[in-house]
């Protein structure tokens, strides 16, 4: 099977809701759950995430980033951790548990290279996404974080699946249109997708994200945005471009990568973009940092 067999298999099965996800995923996903209760409390959010230590782990650990200790007190527990964060910064911080669970766990270094990169790159844009949403679009730093962690779902199911299908590592654009006469089988509106937004947008459906979100993935996927940027979608779309790791499922090459970061700026206020990375740039090494534990 050549690599666009396997996609076309792969988005038949996102598009019949046949997908395949490890134990692991199911159990963060009752995590979830639990701490989307209305009545969820401070106390029993606590024992939940205890229960998973890496997560407790990342929980602190954000916590005590620059982002969230501006006052340079830190936190020892997770009572303490999640009080400071909030429940909105909780849930993104399990979806970061389990954007890693749907990409597994592979013994082969090529394909756990692969995600650990993605994994990488998703820290640096949910981190820049915060800064950018805080200083620049004026939107809500927890949404815009939420939204760069889960922003590169597809690309993680893709890898999960890579053992089983190894052409899917091989250099190619995963964004193609299929040239197999059997997709045409597939309906006339999925044909103007690209895989990647139908295969992301099938694991999306299981992980019950805000709508806010699920928008700013589609704009994401079609890659318009507007500079400067208004909308979240706008928002995620550049941190994109700016993380400094790119995506190894990215097909731009070293110098249009670094032809992007050197040319994106403007004016915001008195400022400008780059000044406020630059101001900003302990807050994102630290919160990216804390989402890859």
């Amino acid at each position: 099977m050549n690599k666009s067999e396997a996609l076309d298999l792969l988005v038949k099965q996102a598009l019949s809701d046949d997908l395949i996800f490890s134990a692991s995923v199911a159990t963060s996903l009752r995590v979830q759950e639990a701490i989307d209760v209305a009545d969820c409390s401070l106390d029993s959010a606590a024992k939940i995430i205890m229960n998973e230590p890496l997560l407790a782990a990342k929980v602190v650990a954000v916590a005590n980033s620059v982002a969230y200790n501006r006052s340079s007190n830190s936190v020892s527990n997770v009572r303490a951790a999640i009080a400071r964060l909030g429940f909105n910064t909780l849930r993104a911080l399990v979806a970061s548990l389990v954007m890693r669970q749907i990409a597994g766990a592979s013994k082969h270094p090529v394909i756990r290279a692969k995600i650990n990169q993605l994994w990488e790159h998703s820290a640096q844009v949910a981190a820049i996404s915060q800064v950018l949403a805080r200083r620049v679009t004026k939107l809500n730093p927890d949404t815009a974080m939420f939204a760069g962690i889960v922003h590169e779902v597809g690309g993680f199911y893709l890898l999960s699946r890579a053992e089983e299908f190894p052409c899917l590592l091989e250099p190619d654009d995963l964004s193609g249109a299929s040239d197999d006469a059997n997709f045409d089988e597939l309906n006339e509106t999925s044909q103007q997708d690209s895989q990647e937004a139908i295969i992301g947008r099938a694991v999306l459906k299981n992980l019950n994200l805000p709508s806010e979100v699920n928008d700013a993935l589609e704009a994401l996927w079609y890659g318009l945005r507007a500079m400067p940027p208004e909308t979240l979608g706008d928002t995620l779309l550049l941190a994109n471009e700016l993380a400094r790791t790119v995506s190894p499922l990215d097909t731009r090459t070293d110098s249009d990568n670094n032809r992007c970061e050197s040319e994106i700026d403007f004016v915001v206020g008195e400022g400008t973009l780059h000044s406020i990375l630059e101001e900003s740039e302990d807050e994102v090494i630290t919160l990216s940092a804390a989402l890859i534990i």
